[in-house]
């Protein structure tokens, strides 16, 4: 599932091809990836200009220039192309946007979605996000206080996404890892050492991550070099058996709370 790294090089991405450009047609293959019926849909977006692109923890909004907002949540499996029709993936495709000969395909949207919604429900709907990791006012001081009374598990803890945005499972390992604390760690078990680290690695990863576009395996348009990069700088995450960058013991795969979760067991602790 694309997480924060991802929608984000998505959204930079995007803001540099679509942004000011009105979308002057709409193709709906799949219904259920909307939230009203067809028509209303193309009647309140086809034409409309983009006049700005939006990320918020794990989700896109697309601001239109009537005043209401295309909110994208890819889930599992979703991604997006931006092309000619001729680049474009032998995929399915469940909704397209069109910009004269361009257009912006999403695909993969079996659990995702691409939601009309006004500003207030945009507002309504994302209300119990918690705060963005990569903020400039999420601090030290914040993110203790964030974790104070927390008893959960550093893995579980950091994909709630009421307790921060934009964590998933992925990120939650690489932090994990980088922070040298097991995924399963009990958050109250840990000394003031280890919280600090647990903030600095979550910066660190997160920041580098959306540095090198995360680890979306699909280009989003013809010539993308970015998107996808940091797939060649995973520590531990889908690396099974491989050798862990910093003590040469191999990647171990384990399930916790139904997730799969990749640690290194010999410098985590």
């Amino acid at each position: 599932m694309p997480e924060l790294p991802e929608m984000e090089t998505y959204k930079t991405l995007l803001n540099q091809k679509i942004d000011g450009h009105p979308i002057t047609s709409i193709l709906i293959n799949r219904e259920k990836s909307i939230n009203v019926k067809p028509d209303d849909f193309i009647n309140r977006v086809q034409n409309q200009e983009i006049k700005a692109i939006e990320r918020r923890a794990k989700h896109l909004l697309f601001h239109l220039e009537n005043g209401y907002v295309l909110l994208l949540h890819l889930m599992l499996g979703g991604l997006m192309f931006y092309g000619k029709e001729e680049e474009k993936p032998d995929r399915t495709v469940q909704i397209q946007l069109s910009f004269g000969d361009q257009h912006l395909y999403f695909i993969g949207l079996r659990l995702g979605y691409l939601h009309l919604l006004s500003q207030e429900e945009v507002e309504q709907e994302l209300t119990d996000l918690g705060p963005e990791p990569l903020d400039v006012n999420f601090s030290l001081d914040t993110f203790l206080s964030l974790i104070e009374d927390r008893r959960g598990r550093i893995k579980t803890t950091l994909v709630n996404q009421e307790f921060l945005s934009g964590i998933g499972n992925c990120y939650s390992d690489e932090i994990a890892w980088h922070s040298q604390l097991l995924p399963d760690r009990k958050m109250n078990e840990l000394n003031d050492n280890q919280k600090v680290q647990l903030y600095q690695s979550i910066r660190f990863v997160l920041q580098q991550a959306t540095q090198y576009g995360g680890y979306m395996s699909m280009a989003l348009f013809k010539g993308d070099t970015k998107t996808g990069s940091y797939n060649k700088k995973m520590y531990v995450y889908d690396r099974e058996g491989e050798e862990c960058q910093r003590c040469g013991a191999a990647i171990i795969k384990e399930e916790l709370s139904s997730r799969k979760t990749f640690y290194c067991k010999e410098c985590q602790t």
